[in-house]
């Protein structure tokens, strides 16, 4: 399975970066080393001093598909729930400044958390979902996938015309804003519309 990350998908958060608004999904990847186990503690690397949670909806593809149209990308996934894409920032603004690519900040080992999920059914409408992360159980980020720049079959259809998808592949659909450095000790938990999905602590 293949990890495929967005970018740049909700507004306030390319305003909080000062990144400049794309005219299409910004994508990259995450291999499945990635993945942070299951009840296992997110550790902090030591080649970075800047690692920042970025909270996000996330689905998982149910089938194989290329070339998808975006009115057929529902049939797609059945199941969606948060994650979180960890990433290095410091070392994402060298590389970025150096025009090289994000992977050793945003790729590495355990980078990317990975909630228990729900299938989509119970859910009235997915062109209105809440989501939020607390952190030592203060809200620290939150948003609506309305607020998205491209929704989430929108996504399935771009990214299907450069990547094949396959059955248990992970989309991250982007981080609103409120993106914040993690501490030793801090404890993370992961909501979708008011449902607890995961819970990780930070060494």
């Amino acid at each position: 399975m293949k990890i495929i990350c967005i970018g740049r998908n909700y507004a306030n958060h390319i305003e909080e970066l000062q990144n400049e608004r794309p005219t299409e999904p910004v994508i990259f990847i995450k291999p499945d080393s990635a993945i942070l186990l299951k009840q296992h503690p997110f550790v902090l690397p030591e080649f970075s001093e800047d690692v920042q949670h970025e909270v996000e909806v996330i689905v998982k593809i149910n089938k194989v598909g290329k070339y998808i149209d975006a009115k057929f990308a529902h049939k797609y996934y059945d199941e969606i729930s948060v994650g979180i894409d960890f990433t290095a920032r410091d070392l994402q603004n060298t590389l970025k400044a150096k025009g090289l690519p994000w992977e050793k900040a945003k790729a590495f080992d355990g980078s990317a958390v990975i909630g228990d999920f729900l299938k989509k059914e119970q859910f009235s409408s997915l062109e209105n979902l809440t989501f939020e992360l607390k952190n030592n159980n203060q809200t620290v980020q939150e948003g609506n996938v309305n607020m998205m720049l491209w929704k989430i079959d929108e996504l399935i259809a771009y990214v299907s015309q450069y990547f094949t998808l396959k059955i248990g592949d992970i989309i991250f659909t982007g981080t609103p804003k409120g993106v914040a450095k993690v501490n030793p000790d801090d404890v993370l938990e992961g909501y979708l519309e008011g449902q607890k999905l995961f819970r990780i602590q930070i060494k």
